[in-house]
């Protein structure tokens, strides 16, 4: 049987456009808490490489983020440094019903830029020898108020008001302290913990007894514009490739 060129030439073409893209590539659009940042720029690509999506982020303070959403900003999934703002959205119809789940437990950590000047048991708190304690603003951040919550704890809260620089989020406090404008700040672990090892300065890790559990939970939203792409991403954010990541920048996990 005599088959004409032209046809075959674009049979073959057919074939070969079936086999190098088995899957159609999609985009997934994160809303993700500034704390996971970081952890994102490590994960984004490993996504990219397995399943052929790409990840757009968009870093900010869990409640602004959460703002934002609100507001109709085109974000298919929110990965938040708390459990209770993704709740919210899921009761307010903005978020899937029943796709919310805590990706990761967060650590809170007290830091300074200086060697030496932070002890294993956070007793710097009480010498008093230091001007300013930087943290997240607890109206904006998870992180915030657990450092509010462990100031408390330690019936300092009321006392450190004057000595309080309050950041927009944690990128921010970080830099407070990183540049010394600060003496100390409350910091996720995440900001100076990469690949299971500890950055230069000195630190305490607030004990998790300090604070309510920093439970950091993801959600697909109801406006997503590739459901399947974003769904991809959240079941690899369960994935232990994923985990193993989370580990090395002082992620727990439930």
């Amino acid at each position: 049987m005599h088959i004409p060129l032209r046809t075959l030439i674009v049979s073959v073409s057919m074939l070969c456009g079936l086999m190098a893209s088995p899957v159609q590539a999609g985009e997934v659009s994160v809303a993700v808490a500034s704390n996971f940042a970081a952890t994102m720029e490590r994960l984004a690509p490993l996504f990219q490489k397995e399943s052929g999506h790409t990840v757009n982020v968009t870093p900010g303070a869990s409640g602004r983020l959460y703002a934002q959403i609100k507001k109709g900003a085109a974000f298919d999934v929110f990965l938040s440094a708390d459990e209770e703002l993704p709740k919210r959205l899921m009761q307010e119809g903005t978020a899937v019903a029943g796709s919310r789940f805590v990706y990761a437990t967060g650590r809170l950590v007290l830091w300074s830029a200086q060697p030496g000047f932070v002890d294993d048991k956070g007793l710097v708190l009480n010498r008093g020898n230091f001007n300013l304690l930087a943290i997240p603003n607890p109206v904006h951040s998870p992180y915030g108020v657990a450092a509010k919550e462990t100031l408390t704890k330690l019936t300092m809260w009321n006392a450190m008001q004057r000595k309080l620089d309050k950041g927009d989020d944690v990128t921010e406090t970080y830099r407070f302290a990183a540049s010394e404008r600060t003496e100390l700040a409350f910091i996720p672990l995440s900001q100076v913990m990469h690949d299971g090892k500890m950055g230069s300065g000195s630190w305490w890790l607030v004990p998790p007894g300090m604070h309510n559990p920093i439970r950091q939970s993801a959600v697909l939203l109801t406006g997503a514009n590739d459901p399947a792409a974003a769904n991809a991403f959240l079941a690899f954010l369960k994935s232990e490739k994923a985990q193993k990541v989370m580990r090395g920048f002082g992620y727990e996990f439930p």
